[in-house]
């Protein structure tokens, strides 16, 4: 008998021979045979790749001999195994270097949570009600074949549905194969904080349909348009690196930052000056800097990535500094000052994320300020690196680069499914998957998410915890954690060389779950006939291994002297990249680099001047006076991680605020209307309302309110179900226009006290507001 399969009960004296004297024999300890050589006390460091963001930074993970719960086959009992004990940074992985964020640090609690499903579950009382049984994998397994095999009997295989959640990697590559293969239309993306505003900009300015990367270190003026790199957007690790290099690495000078931002970010917090502005006008003030700008050097009137907005051509006539003024309350002297500094401190860098693009006019924002990066580009004197660049992707698969090309934001495409189905459209789906995406909690109500699902009729999740979209499954096949998984990852940016993370699994699984990659080929072999041929791998680590074969061929960081030594050399790394190459870096576009490189680079595509138009909010002005800013937060990002008690636990770094929702307040906003700290509010939008908690910030503007994402779940686990509230349910369904993207910087509100809350800080010994003597 194998060994893993070798089930002993412990004989332990006295104890088992009570309980069964007593006649409880269902308390027997069951205790199974390790299914690993194990040296007590020895710890060794494993190779793992981040899964609780999409920057793919390399771990290092710390694994121990202990004893721990485990499910082994239908039973649950005790083991010794390796166990996860502290994830580190991987000191040679291009993109983190050796470091890592608090939401990576907290993966091993992704592998620890209680609240994880154990095994596969089927619903056992109404849909929604949270009531599931438990069933074995032969009959999950059987169950969705079962209904897949349905489905193919007639014309119905477009009728197969997949929503996920972001991902760059071979998983995404086996769903869109899977589903080619079935007949089913590609896999509709749910990404609340989704870039689609910046690749399109991108593709239009550069011709890189991809979020930048920068060379921080390099840059001696950096103006950021409300871009939190340094705490949530994009690669933070590996941006808080290049900014320490930035603020360290000249010689004589010290950098210098601009955060412009109607409410302080992390970021915000760490510059040398902090501009606010008017939300929705950044892009007016990026192009007030070029105005000045190009007055100096008219030759760069002729850029590409300019001539995309109406007027460039002609100096930007239109951004005189009293009108950028009066547009976005920023001083014209500021902006001229802001231009002057810029023109003496090449390189010079500027970025925009986050609010600015989550507007109705968020791609003319982008495509401002990709300008300006241009201009000051070209200023740059020849021969110099660039330090605005793009991740080489040559890994990447060329369907999966088409894809990302030429879908739409994520929002329009869940609308669209919506509608398929509340509509009863032709091959709306009929069974609906759903795997590393929350929807239900993450799309405003008005979208109708939680409408559709529940008229969809077969459900089927993924996920290892039950939150507020799986609740409404018929059958849950929970996944490994990614401690327990092959991992891959091929990050957009954060590096300038070709980058694929990789590793094997960490541990052997705790329960009786299954890796979604495995479970999908179980199920295709299953199926047969078409879509068996397209998926002929019998595990997910051969797919990965033949996937990432060519690389040998590339050279790069592994020498190997076969395809299974290039193979283990690359597990045991934690991937594979490229040598550290300047010139193979991807420039953005300009006269000065295409001058300087006897390489090609893409061209930016062809698309009609942009003229600025004024953003658009849902609610009048004098119905709802302030502006609500939802915002990702260090801890949650777009509540993914919310079941982490860590994440509960982290004071957030500028209010300390924790263990619940808060809504940030200007002082002097909030004296107008009699509220202190602590106060309970009422947000109310033409959406709905919500209550919280008042925090009174001066970093904030007085018509601005905000508040954090990521609290408000109905389901997902102990640690975040009914705690606090959920700023995403009270916002419009507007939509930028160009790539449809959510809006979500489109809302207007009005605020009221309507009592006093409960505010826990970490500041002051985590004390209780208004609880607290002498705050009131």
């Amino acid at each position: 008998m194998d060994r893993r399969d070798f089930i002993k009960i412990s004989a332990i004296a006295g104890t088992t021979a009570a309980l069964d004297g007593c006649g409880q024999p269902e308390h027997q300890l069951i205790r199974f045979v390790p299914e690993e050589d194990l040296v007590p006390g020895v710890a060794a460091w494993k190779p793992g790749v981040c899964a609780h963001c999409s920057a793919g930074c390399g771990l290092l993970v710390r694994v121990m001999p202990g004893e721990a719960e485990v499910v082994r086959g239908n039973k649950v009992g005790l083991i010794q195994m390796g166990l996860a004990k502290k994830l580190e940074g991987n000191p040679g992985h291009p993109v983190n270097r050796g470091k890592l964020c608090p939401r990576g640090q907290a993966g091993v609690q992704s592998l620890y949570h209680p609240d994880r499903i154990r095994g596969p579950l089927k619903r056992s009382g109404a849909r929604g009600s949270g009531s599931f049984e438990e069933i074995g994998w032969d009959e999950a397994l059987g169950t969705l074949v079962s209904h897949l095999t349905t489905l193919r009997k007639g014309d119905g295989a477009s009728s197969l549905a997949f929503l996920i959640g972001p991902m760059r990697s071979q998983r995404r590559a086996l769903i869109e194969r899977f589903l080619r293969a079935f007949g089913a239309p590609p896999p509709v993306t749910s990404e609340l904080f989704d870039d689609a505003v910046l690749r399109r900009a991108n593709a239009l300015s550069f011709g890189h349909t991809q979020l930048p990367t920068f060379d921080l270190g390099r840059v001696n003026y950096l103006v950021s348009f409300g871009s939190d790199f340094l705490g949530t957007w994009n690669s933070p690790a590996s941006q808080a690196i290049g900014y320490g290099e930035m603020r360290q690495g000249h010689s004589g000078r010290r950098a210098k930052l601009v955060q412009i931002e109607p409410r302080m970010s992390l970021t915000g917090a760490s510059a040398d000056e902090w501009i606010p502005c008017r939300l929705g006008y950044e892009g007016v003030l990026a192009l007030g800097i070029a105005r000045e700008l190009l007055a100096k050097f008219p030759e760069a009137k002729t850029l590409a990535a300019g001539r995309l907005l109406a007027g460039w051509s002609d100096g930007l006539p239109d951004y005189a500094p009293a009108s950028i003024e009066r547009l976005t309350g920023v001083p014209a002297m500021t902006v001229a000052r802001l231009a002057s500094e810029i023109a003496e401190n090449v390189p010079a860098l500027s970025l925009i994320s986050g609010a600015p693009l989550a507007g109705t006019n968020g791609l003319f924002n982008a495509l401002s300020v990709n300008a300006l990066n241009a201009l000051v580009g070209a200023l740059t004197p020849t021969g110099e690196p660039d330090v605005l660049q793009f991740t080489p992707n040559a890994p990447l698969a060329p369907d999966f680069a088409a894809a990302t090309a030429e879908s739409p934001g994520c929002f329009s495409a869940v609308e669209a499914l919506v509608r398929e189905i509340l509509l009863d459209q032709p091959h709306a789906p009929q069974v609906l998957l759903l795997y590393g995406t929350n929807p239900v909690f993450a799309m405003p109500p008005q979208s109708q998410v939680r409408a559709a699902l529940e008229k969809v009729p077969f459900i089927a999740s993924f996920d290892g915890i039950l939150d507020d979209s799986s609740a409404l499954a018929d059958l849950i096949l929970p996944d490994h954690s990614p401690l327990e998984s092959w991992v891959d990852q091929i990050p957009e940016s954060g590096t300038t060389v070709e980058t694929v993370s990789l590793a094997p699994p960490a541990v052997y699984p705790l329960h009786d779950t299954r890796a979604m990659p495995g479970v999908l080929l179980e199920v295709a072999h299953r199926l047969g006939g078409e879509v068996a041929d397209a998926l002929p791998w019998k595990t997910f680590d051969e797919m990965l291994k033949a996937a990432y074969a060519p690389l040998m061929k590339a050279g790069g960081s592994i020498a190997a002297t076969s395809e299974d030594d290039f193979w283990e050399k690359m597990q045991s790394q934690g991937g594979w990249w490229g040598q550290a190459d300047p010139e193979a870096a991807q420039p953005a576009v300009g006269p000065r680099r295409r001058a300087k490189r006897g390489k090609a680079v893409s061209t930016p595509a062809p698309h009609a001047p942009l003229a600025f138009q004024p953003p658009e909010f849902d609610g009048s002005e004098t119905d709802f006076p302030f502006h609500l800013l939802p915002f990702a937060t260090q801890a949650f990002g777009d509540g993914t991680l919310a079941h982490l008690p860590w994440m509960q636990e982290l004071p957030d770094p500028l209010t300390t605020a924790m263990w619940g929702s808060w809504v940030e307040i200007n002082p002097r906003t909030a004296e107008a209307r009699g509220i202190r700290q602590g106060d309970l509010i009422e947000l109310t939008s033409p959406q709905g309302s919500l209550r919280a908690p008042a925090l009174l910030t001066p970093g904030i503007a007085p018509d601005v309110i905000a508040m954090p994402v990521g609290q408000g779940h109905e389901n997902y686990g102990r640690y975040a179900s009914h705690r606090g509230a959920n700023p995403i349910s009270i916002l419009s369904p507007k939509k930028e226009a160009e790539t449809g993207a959510l809006a979500w910087a489109a809302t207007r509100v009005r605020i009221a006290r309507v009592g006093e809350g409960k505010l826990v800080l970490f500041a002051g010994g985590m004390s209780r507001f208004p609880e607290e003597k002498g705050l009131r």
